[in-house]
């Protein structure tokens, strides 16, 4: 049975909102892309545990999430809410299935939003955080927030692309922030999204506007970050403009990927058995435009690249043992991609 696996895109050119396809785990082809939900730029989405599926919603100068009943099997997304403020959308959605919030990180306004889930999927605000600060780069001219989703021990993670920081919070079952902790990176590492090792000892923290990938000791009693070392993730001989963008770690925990918008690559890093960061082992391009996001498929045999300026999808096989990337198929059309998920 195919998997099934959902885009969020930008809706500035040609794409109409959401899309889904199926994609054939024994072959590692992607079939039936098709569009299930006509929304203004749904860039970021997550399906929660009740098959109901968040997604960024940018609407008439308003942004904010929309709240979809989602049928996977019937291909079928129904709008049943959407939560809307003036203003800029969210960068970033993710589900709390523990507590039953969700959470948003909005780059331009610099805030951090909590949500209360009813058991009909709806959601209510509960809670919100306002970021201050900036940093050295043009791009850092206020606070910019990327990123905001659960450590491994239950915590709140968020990261500011525009003030160097990554905060921790602890949240209440009512869906309140607590801030425990900050970390400050390097001037101008402007960190976009974070990941954890599997044992939740290290963190993996990409920089979008250094090209670099931080690797960080987290304390769990503290909810405190510290800096072991940094690596970059474009060629050492690139000069052009380059800006890192997502970031997966696999499974078993040996390797990590980071895709480079510019370069248009994905950078695949081997990791130790004590979860240290051994050595970038390989770039692949991306065979298009832009690379924000990309995806392992569920047995991660595969890794999927979507690259949003050539409005294509990249298929790759990806050898387990090595950690290496193998080209399999280009030019699968998906129209201005952002966002790659598979559904559970």
């Amino acid at each position: 049975m195919a998997e099934k696996m959902l885009f969020g895109t930008y809706t500035k050119r040609i794409s109409k909102g959401i899309y889904q396809a199926d994609f054939d785990e024994q072959t590692g082809k992607m079939s039936n892309v098709e569009a299930i939900a006509e929304i203004g730029s749904p860039t970021y989405l997550a399906v929660s545990d009740a098959n109901v599926l968040y997604a960024v919603d940018k609407q008439d100068g308003q942004g904010g999430v929309a709240v979809y009943d989602y049928d996977a099997a019937g291909a079928t997304a129904k709008l049943k809410q959407e939560v809307l403020a003036d203003g800029a959308s969210p960068a970033y959605v993710a589900v709390d299935e523990a507590r039953q919030l969700l959470y948003t990180a909005n780059y331009h306004k610099g805030t951090v939003e909590v949500y209360r889930i009813a058991t009909d999927g709806t959601l209510t605000q509960t809670d919100a955080f306002q970021a201050v600060g900036s940093g050295p780069r043009p791009e850092q001219d206020g606070p910019h927030m990327h990123f905001a989703n659960l450590t491994p021990d239950n915590r709140l993670v968020a990261v500011d692309l525009g003030s160097d920081k990554v905060y921790t919070f602890d949240v209440s079952e009512a869906g309140k922030l607590s801030q425990v902790a900050v970390f400050e990176t390097e001037a101008g590492f402007g960190p976009r999204h974070i990941r954890f090792s599997q044992d939740g000892k290290k963190a993996y923290l990409l920089g979008e506007l250094s090209s670099q990938l931080s690797e960080l000791n987290y304390d769990a009693a503290t909810g405190t970050f510290d800096l072991v070392q940094t690596l970059s993730t474009k060629p050492a001989d690139w000069t052009e403009h380059n800006g890192a963008a997502a970031i997966y770690v696999s499974a078993d925990n040996r390797f990590i990927y980071t895709s480079n918008r510019g370069n248009n690559s994905i950078a695949v890093f081997q990791v130790k058995a004590d979860g240290s960061i051994d050595s970038r082992i390989q770039l692949i391009s991306t065979e298009g435009d832009f690379p924000r996001d990309f995806a392992l498929s569920p047995n991660e045999r595969y890794v999927i690249a979507t690259n949003q300026n050539t409005d294509n999808a990249t298929v790759y096989q990806r050898d387990t043992e090595t950690g290496r990337l193998t080209l399999q198929e280009k030019d699968i059309q998906v129209p201005e991609p952002v966002r790659v998920v598979f559904v559970k």
